[in-house]
């Protein structure tokens, strides 16, 4: 498979319960460019520690929507694999409809949680 989009993003912290004792980097990668409506696709979920290490023994859960609309996504993706080196593949993400759309990852490490928000426009 090849990843073509790649977006990164410094993953902004919201604590839940635990207070995250550090910040993590994350990104993810498409399979499709662009990404298009009423596709299945996956990403590739890559989590690092600030300073650039591999976080491997992550625990991530993933959710989207539409905020102006007030819905969720049409299929329910998670994270199927831990590939090794910090990668997560994440299976069953699509969009139904053009327009804002908010992927919210959640990253359980160590006993805290970490949360990142990616804004899509499609």
């Amino acid at each position: 498979m090849q990843i073509i989009r790649a977006l990164f993003f410094t993953l902004i912290i919201i604590s839940q319960g635990n207070l995250a004792k550090e910040t993590l980097n994350v990104n993810y990668s498409s399979n499709i460019e662009p990404i298009a409506i009423n596709v299945m696709h996956e990403w590739i979920l890559t989590i690092e520690s600030a300073d650039g290490y591999p976080v491997t023994n992550a625990d991530v859960a993933v959710e989207g929507g539409m905020p102006e609309h007030n819905h969720g996504l049409p299929t329910q993706p998670k994270v199927t694999k831990n590939l090794g080196n910090g990668r997560y593949l994440l299976q069953g993400v699509r969009f139904h409809m053009s327009g804002f759309w908010e992927m919210k990852v959640t990253i359980r490490v160590e006993g805290y949680e970490h949360v990142v928000i990616f804004p899509l426009e499609l």
